[in-house]
């Protein structure tokens, strides 16, 4: 079984420009507390993908901080935040991958969320979504995921 972690960045700031919004002092600690929950369950990506938006990239730093995972993978599709684009974006995974994180924003993040498990509503920054696949990544489709765990910031 295949992995899909779906993660929307922590809470962010301000910036002239929305790609250069960073994270705010509680945005880091949200970011950290993804790390720790996703530490503790075992799951360690081996591939992650992430939006270049200043507020994704430090999300995903301060979540690998001890995690050991992979070195992240810039996709400005998932920046573009359509459904078709991380769509696509992540069915590029190679096949050997086993567990890929996703690391965007809403509406995009949201509703895969959705599209994969009906019922999904609302997708909080720094929340995250845990799917198991029945095939590779690259095969993910609706009713080919099943949702495993949900982590919400401050719960």
């Amino acid at each position: 079984m295949a992995a899909l972690l779906l993660i929307r960045h922590a809470q962010a700031g301000t910036a002239p420009l929305d790609v250069d919004r960073p994270l705010t002092g509680h945005g880091t600690e949200q970011a950290r507390a993804i790390g720790a929950w996703l530490a503790e369950r075992g799951l360690v990506p081996d591939r992650v993908v992430v939006s270049p938006a200043r507020r994704a990239v430090q999300t995903w730093a301060a979540a690998a901080e001890g995690l050991g995972s992979a070195e992240p993978v810039i996709d400005p599709r998932i920046y573009d935040n359509t459904f078709d684009a991380v769509l696509a974006a992540i069915r590029e995974t190679p096949e050997e991958v086993r567990c890929l994180a996703v690391v965007g924003h809403n509406p995009s993040i949201g509703g895969l969320a959705s599209e994969l498990a009906p019922g999904v509503d609302g997708f909080p920054a720094g929340g995250v979504a845990v799917f198991e696949l029945t095939g590779t990544v690259a095969a993910l489709a609706p009713g080919a995921a099943t949702l495993r765990d949900v982590h919400l910031p401050g719960r």
